[in-house]
C-alpha cells in the first residue's frame, strides 16, 4: 500500500496544525465502504525513556478474525511529544508498514482518535486521508470531550460530544467493562464505525484488531530483544 496524499514529515508543530487543518477538510463522515472482508489493526509502543518505537499491523479475516498477515517495525520519532499531534509521531512508522502488508485491507482501526480531535484530525483520520480508506478511532480513553456514561450492557453507548458537536461515541463492548471511545476516521458513519467495532470486539474490551497488533508488537520485542518497553 501507498499513500495517495503526500507531504513532509520533518515540519514544525505549528506547520503541523496548519496541515491539520488544511486536511481535516477531506474528512469524508459518512459511508463510502465496498464489502468489508478483511480489517487491519494498527498499534504504536514507546520506550519510557526516549523515542524509540515498535509500531505493529496485522490483517484479519473480518468474519472469523483470524489472522491474514502481520508485521512490526521497530526505530526511531523525531517529531516531539505534543498533545494532539501524535500522528506525526506516528504515522511515518505506520507508512512503512503498510508499505510492507500484501493484503490491502478494507477496513482500519486505529488505537487512537479520528475526529474526537480538537482539530477534527487525529490518527484514524490523518491515515484514512492519507491513503483514502476507511478508518475508525478506537481510543482506550478520552482525549477531548465529554459524555455520559452507557446503559452497563454490551453494544450500550453514549454520545461524545465537544460542546454542542457530536464528536464520538462511547461504546460498552462488554458488560461490567470501560467504554472504548469511537470516532469517524475517514469514509465511515458514526454508525458504521461503532458496529464493526462491536464486531471486531467478542470477548475482551478492546477489537481483536488493536489486542493482536499489540501482542504482534511484544512478540517482535522479544525475537529481536528490541530497547522498548511495551505498556500494558
Amino acid at each position: 500500500m501507498q499513500p495517495v496524499i503526500q507531504h513532509p514529515w520533518d515540519i514544525t508543530p505549528s506547520e503541523a496544525i496548519d496541515l491539520q487543518i488544511r486536511l481535516s477538510k477531506l474528512v469524508v463522515k459518512q459511508d463510502q465502504l465496498g464489502p468489508i472482508s478483511s480489517i487491519a489493526g494498527i498499534d504504536v509502543a514507546y520506550h519510557k525513556e526516549n523515542d524509540t518505537l515498535i509500531a505493529s499491523i496485522v490483517v484479519v479475516d473480518a468474519e472469523s478474525l483470524e489472522i491474514i498477515e502481520e508485521h512490526a517495525w521497530s526505530g526511531t520519532t523525531s517529531f516531539p511529544y505534543v498533545p494532539g499531534l501524535f500522528s506525526f509521531r506516528e504515522l511515518p512508522s505506520i507508512v512503512k508498514l503498510l508499505s510492507a502488508i500484501t493484503h490491502r485491507p478494507d477496513l482500519i482501526i486505529c488505537d487512537g482518535q479520528g475526529i474526537a480531535h480538537p482539530r477534527r484530525f487525529g490518527l484514524a483520520s490523518h491515515l484514512g486521508v492519507l491513503y483514502d480508506i476507511p478508518t475508525i478511532g478506537c481510543g482506550k480513553s478520552r482525549f477531548i470531550g465529554e459524555y455520559s456514561p452507557p446503559l452497563n450492557e454490551r453494544g450500550c453507548q453514549s454520545g461524545l460530544f465537544d460542546g454542542d458537536k457530536l464528536i464520538g461515541a462511547a461504546l460498552r463492548t462488554q458488560k461490567n467493562v470501560k467504554p472504548v471511545l469511537v470516532s469517524i476516521g475517514h469514509r465511515i458513519s458514526l454508525e458504521t464505525a461503532c458496529h464493526w467495532v462491536l464486531n471486531a470486539t467478542r470477548h475482551y474490551r478492546l477489537p481483536e484488531t488493536t489486542r493482536l497488533a499489540d501482542r504482534y508488537g511484544r512478540q517482535f520485542y522479544e525475537q529481536n530483544k528490541q530497547p522498548i518497553t511495551l505498556p500494558n
